[in-house]
């Protein structure tokens, strides 16, 4: 069940010159849901207000048994009231969900997805459990 608690979500990544800039935003939005959308010529930047904005990547957590990573990298990344992690842009543009453990990982650079909560141990075990 989505916990009913306060919660901002970030994501950002940059747009290399050879990105089309509606790629990043499909890629957005294989990941995200309910999400407000800042586009310009070098970087997109999408928030929301709602931990359930969260449910594709948790559906992608538990699907692919990876709870206990995602877990470590939540937990490691936790600072006061908030936590995050990079996943892989391409992967996302391919409607795939893939964490990456470092920001070069993904070659046209991650995205970057930051939750911040007061609660943010429920939304950590809600994504992650």
């Amino acid at each position: 069940m989505i916990p009913q608690v306060d919660c901002t979500v970030e994501v950002v990544c940059q747009i290399n010159p050879s990105e089309d800039p509606q790629k990043i935003r499909q890629s957005i939005s294989n990941i995200l849901d309910a999400f407000e959308l800042e586009l310009d010529k070098y970087s997109a930047r999408a928030t929301s207000d709602q931990a359930e904005s969260l449910a594709k990547i948790r559906e992608s957590i538990h699907n692919r048994h990876s709870q206990r990573v995602y877990s470590k990298f939540l937990n490691n990344n936790l600072e006061g009231d908030s936590t995050w992690f990079y996943l892989n842009k391409q992967a996302a543009f391919a409607n795939s969900i893939a964490l990456c453990e470092q920001d070069n990982e993904s070659p046209l650079g991650p995205i970057k997805v930051t939750v911040s909560s007061e609660n943010i141990e429920r939304i950590i075990e809600w994504l992650t459990s």
